[in-house]
């Protein structure tokens, strides 16, 4: 059984209420509430009775205009909203500053804001980040911990610059349906 998760239920609009070999979840936006639900939903399954895999799809804006549209393998996630003991932005004082999902993938900057200005992009693009969301590093953080393997997929709903949130809102049915399609197609749905 895999687990298909999502931040937001309008991320997953698109995709029928079930699907053959995935349960569903929907955890709310930002880090924490992505890291509790999916810490709940792992922790209420027995230990030897984990999921196979974990797939993640939601929306991501792009910060790096090399970053085509369409939908993207997330490979690394980092925060950007976050700053270590030295003043270090993008270093948490006790969380590694990278996570990994072991796929050929995207960096995505995580944080607990949405981002849509200029100064932002060029503090997200100085850290290595190429996409930006609001779940992806907890999302991974949590899987590691429960050692289950992890697919992030994020397909770019905005350029994360001014109005980004206003563009976010009408494009997310088209995002969730280029999803669904992507989904369907790589697990023979």
């Amino acid at each position: 059984m895999k687990l298909l998760v999502a931040a937001l239920a309008s991320e997953l609009q698109a995709f029928p209420a079930e699907l053959p070999g995935f349960d569903r979840l929907v955890t709310g936006p930002g880090k924490l509430m992505a890291g509790v639900g999916l810490t709940r939903a792992l922790d209420a399954r027995d230990a030897d009775d984990q999921y196979e895999e974990i797939v993640v799809v939601g929306t991501a804006g792009a910060v790096d205009d090399s970053v085509a549209a369409g939908i993207h393998d997330v490979g690394a996630a980092i925060q950007h909203d976050v700053q270590d003991l030295e003043g270090v932005i993008g270093r948490h004082v006790s969380l590694p500053a990278r996570v990994e999902t072991g796929r050929v993938g995207v960096t995505i900057a995580t944080g607990d804001i949405f981002v849509d200005d200029a100064d932002a992009v060029d503090r997200i693009r100085s850290l290595g980040g190429v996409l930006v969301d609001m779940e992806t590093y907890a999302f991974v953080w949590v899987a590691q911990q429960f050692d289950v393997p992890i697919r992030v997929l994020r397909v770019v709903s905005d350029r994360a610059q001014d109005g980004a949130t206003q563009v976010w809102d009408e494009v997310v049915a088209v995002c969730s349906a280029q999803l669904w399609e992507h989904v369907r197609g790589e697990y023979a749905l």
